[in-house]
């Protein structure tokens, strides 16, 4: 089967397919001829992905899903949340957003973080959400350099390494994106979705 994941981002791209497996083949925007910015306007992680899903929905008229992803770290009152994308600034990349939370918690004693991630997933105009979260730690520093995004400071409860640190299959099998990327394939699966 074939469905249209709502993004640009070829890292999440791979990571997604890889989750998937040979069930599903992958339809990025790219490959739609779509290049412009999806709006993401939303005061929540759930608000921004049910966004996405709708838009790409109503311009191509085809099933597809979309996924938002935010970092909560105790804290920082549980920013940089809905905007971990964007937290340095618009314009900044991902390194910029991981310093910037480095640098706030400098001084933080409480290291509790989680990652969440929510799908929203539209066919045939009906639309549902798959959640997935994972707990962690924030480190005081870069560990690994595979992943992207925060993945060199946080650390999965149960493990000693980061995200960056571990390999692919491990961190697909664990991560926030990995468990709700598992129940949307089960969904796919069990209602026969061609």
């Amino acid at each position: 089967m074939r469905i249209v994941f709502a993004t640009q981002n070829q890292n999440k791209l791979r990571e997604v397919q890889a989750l998937l497996g040979d069930n599903f083949q992958l339809v990025d925007l790219t490959q739609l001829n779509f290049h412009d910015d999806i709006p993401e306007n939303q005061p929540t992680i759930r608000g921004n992905a049910s966004e996405k899903a709708w838009f790409i929905y109503n311009k191509f008229g085809i099933s597809c899903f979309a996924d938002d992803t935010g970092l909560e770290i105790d804290a920082l009152n549980g920013a940089p949340g809905v905007y971990s994308a964007r937290y340095a600034g618009p314009g900044r990349d991902a390194h910029d957003n991981l310093l910037k939370v480095l640098s706030e918690m400098k001084d933080s004693k409480n290291r509790d973080a989680r990652f969440k991630t929510i799908l929203s997933l539209i066919l045939d105009g009906k639309e549902f959400f798959f959640e997935g979260i994972v707990q962690g730690k924030i480190l005081e520093r870069e560990k690994g350099i595979d992943g992207f995004g925060y993945d060199p400071i946080f650390v999965p409860n149960g493990y000693e390494q980061t995200f960056a640190e571990m390999p692919l299959a491990l961190k697909n099998e664990i991560s926030h994106r990995g468990i709700a990327f598992k129940a949307l394939n089960n969904y796919l699966k069990q209602n026969s979705i061609r």
